[in-house]
């Protein structure tokens, strides 16, 4: 009975000892690290808030069991704790029942892993592992943890919310300047002002104009321009001289008016009076819009000869033509065309203001909107540009300006609001169509945000500054380069850095506004690290900390910084 007892232990122990030196698992799991492990990028990156990575894997000669199956499974591990866990790849061996990636026993095999997955905060510093688990008929073994990559440069997280609104601009001119047109007309090779001339309604107009205008101190009166022509009929010498006159009759015709309400009273300078000669191409015109029967041949006649003299006699040569000619064309070719230049000189700096106080009505919407840049007081624009709505509510730049304070002022709420109101005024406003996309990318909407950008196409060089912080976010950085080429902020230095482009981002930085910033100095850091240059490092983080003490932990946390001795910060 004892006996019988004892032969099955023994039996039952060779049979254990049997199984377990036939299952190719414990060999593998001895042989784990063998295989070889190569992650694009190392440490991980993220962009465009994914990280994207590739795993590439290579299994040794006579590792892997013909029968066995083997499941990689990677994992994310922050702190000890693992944060996240991927679908596991299969690799299978050259006579296992599975699908999956196929090894070779005595060659050894590849395999290659991609995958992407979005970024979380606990993955900034940790480690991506993967467990390798073996299959072997009904057993399983863990056959080994390997640690692939670290993890995860967020350099992109450090672009700045320095997006840049668009005023609606005011149209203000302190100067405007005005012209008063008026004509006399005479009769052949004459050179007298006639009475009924003076009286007719455009030169009525003039002489009211120098009377209203003289007394009031808002106008300058420039200049009194006079250019005086004769018909193309007649001896040329005689119609040269005959323009000068009449110049100079229409000149002192006005002269006087000018002169008895103490306008440029003797001041030649004033007068610019001018004879034009024989006005053939005011001739051509008259021609071309006349329905006289020969107008055609007429103006052949003019294209042929240059000679004013042999034109003038060709032209008669057609008698009955002439005659129409002579009635209907050339008669208001006699004439001086008259022009008072003048300026209208608007309120000064001091009066805007003053009005903008005591009575805001009296303005107007330009004299307000241009009130606004007078002042540096953000809350004083903000009252100016609320008094603008007041008095010109149908006006978008009232509201767009509105918005845009609040925007200064990081009353984003506000600053929608305004920026709709703008929007309902002047639909698809280019101008709006920035603020608006400004508004939406901080509310976390960067698709939204660049359809906004793109249909503000044209509104200038904020627009495009705007997009590249969207590039950056969006993991495109060459664009942001491109978009952001107008300013020297440190956006576009990181922009550079994520790009490649090192020294361009140091000559950024050092032109930048902000080059004493913790920013700035952080930035040139992390150009030491990717550059190799320590020193570069440590002199660079020492300033940054210096002028912002949390930066400290976060250098000691930033895979930037990983092959660096951070040891005596």
């Amino acid at each position: 009975m004892k006996f019988g007892m004892l032969r099955i232990m023994v039996v039952a122990a060779m049979v254990a000892f049997s199984l377990g030196a036939c299952n190719p698992l414990n060999k593998m799991a001895k042989n784990a690290e063998g295989v070889t492990y190569t992650v694009t990028p190392d440490p991980l990156e993220m962009h465009g808030d994914t990280v994207a990575l590739v795993i590439d894997g290579k299994i040794p000669p006579k590792f892997f069991n013909k029968k066995v199956i083997v499941h990689v499974r990677p994992f994310f591990e922050s702190e000890g704790a693992v944060v996240k866990s991927f679908e596991p790849l299969t690799l299978v061996g050259e006579n296992a029942d599975a699908d999956g990636v196929k090894i070779n026993y005595e060659e050894g095999g590849k395999f290659q892993y991609e995958f992407k997955y979005p970024y979380e905060a606990s993955m900034e510093r940790g480690f991506l592992k993967a467990d390798l688990e073996g299959e072997f008929k009904a057993n399983k073994k863990q056959l080994y943890t390997a640690t692939v990559a670290d993890g995860t440069n967020i350099t992109p997280y450090l672009v700045m919310s320095d997006e840049k609104p668009i005023l609606g601009k005011d149209q203000f001119e302190r100067v405007t300047h005005e012209v008063f047109n008026s004509e006399i007309n005479y009769l052949i090779n004459s050179s007298n002002v006639r009475s009924s001339e003076l009286s007719d309604d455009d030169m009525k107009a003039l002489f009211d104009t120098i009377k209203s205008k003289s007394g009031d101190t808002s106008y300058v009166f420039v200049e009194l321009d006079v250019q005086a022509y004769a018909s193309p009929d007649g001896e040329l010498t005689l119609n040269e001289n005959l323009a000068d006159n009449r110049a100079k009759s229409a000149g002192n015709a006005v002269k006087s008016k000018l002169r008895k309400y103490k306008v440029n009273d003797g001041e030649e300078s004033f007068y610019n009076l001018m004879g034009k000669g024989e006005d053939w191409d005011g001739f051509k015109a008259k021609m071309q819009a006349s329905d006289i029967e020969d107008k055609d041949l007429i103006i052949r006649v003019l294209q042929m000869y240059d000679d004013p003299v042999k034109r003038e006699a060709e032209i008669k040569n057609l008698s009955e033509t002439y005659l129409e000619v002579k009635e209907q064309i050339l008669p208001p070719l006699r004439r001086s065309q008259i022009s008072l230049l003048m300026d209208k000189v608007g309120r000064s700096d001091e009066q805007i203001m003053m009005a903008v106080k005591n009575d805001p009505s009296v303005l107007s919407v330009e004299e307000m909107l241009y009130a606004a840049a007078l002042t540096n007081d953000m809350n004083e624009k903000l009252n100016i540009y609320q008094a603008t709505i007041s008095h010109y509510p149908e006006d978008w730049r009232g509201h767009n300006n509105e918005g845009y304070v609040y925007f200064l002022q990081n009353k984003i709420v506000n600053a929608e609001q305004s920026f709709k109101n703008a929007n309902s005024k002047s639909a698809n406003n280019p101008v709006i169509m920035n603020n608006m996309g400004i508004v939406t990318r901080l509310k976390g909407d960067r698709r939204m945000a660049m359809d906004y950008y793109k249909k503000a196409s044209g509104a200038g060089n904020e627009v495009n500054y705007n997009m590249g912080i969207v590039n950056i976010m969006d993991g495109n950085y060459n664009a942001a380069v491109a978009n952001m080429s107008s300013y020297q902020t440190l956006n576009l230095a990181l922009a550079q850095i994520l790009d490649g482009k090192n020294d361009a981002a140091k000559s950024t930085i050092a032109a930048s506004e902000d080059k004493d910033s913790a920013q700035a100095y952080y930035l040139k850091a992390i150009i030491g690290a990717r550059t190799g240059d320590q020193d570069m490092v440590m002199q660079n983080l020492k300033m940054a900390i210096q002028k912002d003490g949390g930066l400290k932990t976060k250098a000691m946390k930033d895979v930037e910084f990983i092959d660096s001795d951070l040891s005596s910060l």
